[in-house]
């Protein structure tokens, strides 16, 4: 049987989660790593089964400083993945924002 633990939002202290709703009526999912260096990624999801589920990278916006540095970002690339489905999974991550809550 394999390991399981449990996903808190001590796993992913500097990530934020935010959703907007673009003028097509679709919503955009964004991860923005709080720290430096600040790191954003563009999630697309699909509904399947009813629910939300994680789909594929739309884009990825690091600073300058990070170029070359590749095995770095694709460390907070991976934790921002881990964090998107931690979010669409309803697991309490305490950095989650849609944009909705903002009108």
């Amino acid at each position: 049987m394999g390991d399981s633990y449990l996903i808190t939002a001590m796993d992913f202290p500097n990530f934020v989660s935010i959703e907007q709703e673009g003028s097509d009526g679709e919503l955009h999912h964004f991860v923005v790593y709080t720290q430096d260096p600040k790191l954003a990624v563009k999630f697309s999801a699909r509904h399947e089964a009813g629910r939300l589920v994680p789909g594929t990278i739309q884009r990825i916006s690091v600073p300058n400083c990070l170029s070359g540095e590749y095995s770095q970002y694709a460390k907070l690339v991976a934790k921002a993945e881990a964090f998107f489905s931690a979010t669409l999974n309803g697991v309490p991550t305490g950095a989650s924002l849609n944009s909705r809550q903002l009108d």
